[in-house]
């Protein structure tokens, strides 16, 4: 497969975005490069409903399409979809079969993507996948893809985002009795994860966070923000029910909280501390401080080189060949201590106590 070197002739991009608001958000490094050597194609991006109040306000998607891909269903709007744009070209963010299966069914002319999952004669430029006893960077994935099947060689890794005016007023609002600075505390995440990892174990016991919102308020004389989806109503207030009386604590998910605005309100936190889920990605990407606290989840994996995060590990003493996700008993994420998250805190915290 010889990759498109000029780009006048491709006009027309179509991207299928990840399915997770993390992948998503690590995937925004090569937009950005896509738009720098493809300046004048259209560019149009496909994601599940939710995915685009994430990437509102970037400037590389001329176009945003939002579908639900689930289900033999999804599968026709998915191609539907595409074909309303009328792509010169493909790109396959997703390694399902059933998002080659779409595009193959679009009749886009160039369909991109990985080789993998017998999805691979659905393809017209199929990427082989090297294997590797570590586990791969999803950054580092994406751009080996778009490096390969479109020559765009110079790919800066940075994560970014951008909070819209939209989203900026709805956290005014949502945050109206808020003082800055305040902590945000992201207690829950999703529990599913790579093959072989426990969903019980991968979030923080809520007693911890607790302690730790009681710690934040002793020492710091700080608010703690709870954030978390609605299906994580029963995760905050527990939280809620378990600090001491005197530490003052905010529950937004009785806020019209979205991811949207989800952005603005992250980057006014003056640290996030959260288990390994999507919010992790977006602090990152909008240059917040961050502790992110990883159990049996791999976290190479996710690696993103931001410098103002701290990664606490269940078991920071794991061999190198062995993965996490597959050692759920050696990796539980309560091994992690409330002192060793307040270790952290005091060195991304620069506030004057």
């Amino acid at each position: 497969m010889t990759p498109p070197r000029n780009p006048p002739d491709i006009g027309r991009i179509v991207i299928i975005m990840p399915s997770w608001v993390g992948d998503s958000v690590m995937a925004t490094p090569i937009l950005r490069a896509i738009r720098q050597v493809f300046q004048k194609a259209h560019l149009a991006g496909i994601m599940r409903p939710g995915l685009a109040e994430v990437l509102a306000g970037n400037p590389w998607l001329d176009e945003t399409i939002t579908c639900h891909m689930k289900g033999i269903g999804g599968v026709w709007r998915t191609a539907k979809a595409i074909r309303s744009t009328k792509p010169d070209a493909v790109l396959l963010l997703p390694n399902s079969f059933r998002s080659a299966l779409a595009t193959r069914l679009s009749g886009a002319p160039m369909r991109i993507g990985y080789n993998r999952d017998g999805r691979g004669w659905l393809l017209t430029h199929s990427i082989n996948v090297e294997k590797s006893a570590e586990p791969t960077p999803t950054i580092d994935y994406y751009a080996h893809l778009v490096r390969t099947a479109l020559g765009v060689e110079d790919i800066d890794l940075r994560m970014e985002l951008f909070v819209t005016e939209a989203d900026s007023s709805a956290a005014d609002r949502i945050l109206h009795d808020v003082k800055d600075p305040f902590v945000l505390l992201n207690p829950g995440g999703n529990t599913g994860g790579k093959p072989g990892g426990n969903k019980l174990l991968k979030r923080w016991p809520v007693e911890r966070f607790a302690l730790l919102a009681d710690h934040l308020a002793s020492t710091y004389g700080m608010v703690t923000v709870l954030s978390g989806a609605p299906g994580e109503r029963d995760i905050l207030e527990a939280v809620m029910e378990q600090v001491s009386p005197q530490t003052p604590l905010v529950n937004l998910v009785d806020r019209d909280l979205n991811l949207g605005n989800l952005k603005a309100i992250v980057q006014r936190a003056a640290l996030m501390i959260t288990n390994d889920t999507g919010p992790r990605h977006i602090a990152a990407a909008l240059g917040t401080p961050l502790i992110t606290l990883f159990g049996p989840t791999d976290h190479r994996w996710t690696t993103i080189n931001y410098p103002n995060e701290r990664i606490i590990l269940a078991q920071p003493f794991l061999p190198e060949e062995q993965i996490a996700d597959q050692q759920p008993a050696t990796c539980r994420i309560d091994r992690i201590s409330v002192s060793d998250v307040a270790a952290r805190v005091k060195e991304l915290l620069t506030i004057d106590k």
